[in-house]
């Protein structure tokens, strides 16, 4: 795979307001290294090896486990996830899974009661923005092992 046009450099303005997105998330209450966990198992998904490769990292930085890394493809037959982040995992998936069908109504429900409106709406803000990194990174062909 020959690496493409550098996002950045060719659309500065847009690369700007995908960080500044990103610094939103990081003014958020959520745990992160539960949003390295969405970062990666969207990852997983979409099949960003840049952001696979960034994400795992920083999730093993913020004291991630090997094991749990290796499990979380299958995170629902793992009694290594806790239930809270079994529902984060859920959300992701569905999210990022948007024309399967997209998130449940269970699922958004679960959510509601256990992180709130106002958590759950920065979940999914979480989910859509990796999303839309995995989305620029796999379409300019970014090799993994980058910054």
């Amino acid at each position: 795979m020959k690496k493409r046009f550098s996002f950045k450099t060719i659309e500065p303005e847009g690369f700007k307001a995908m960080r500044g997105m990103e610094q939103y998330l990081s003014a958020t209450g959520i745990d992160p290294l539960h949003k390295e966990l969405i970062k990666v198992r969207a990852s997983q998904l979409n099949g960003c090896a840049f952001c696979l490769d960034m994400h795992a990292r920083k999730a093993r930085e913020l004291g991630e486990t090997e094991q749990r890394l290796y499990l979380l493809n299958a995170w629902r037959e793992a009694p290594q996830f806790s239930e809270e982040e079994k529902l984060i995992l859920a959300m992701t998936e569905e999210i990022t899974l948007i024309g399967q069908q997209g998130l449940s109504e269970a699922t958004y429900e679960q959510a509601v009661e256990h992180f709130g409106e106002k958590g759950t709406a920065q979940l999914m803000m979480v989910i859509v923005v990796i999303n839309s990194w995995n989305r620029i990174m796999v379409a300019t062909q970014e090799p993994p092992g980058g910054r």
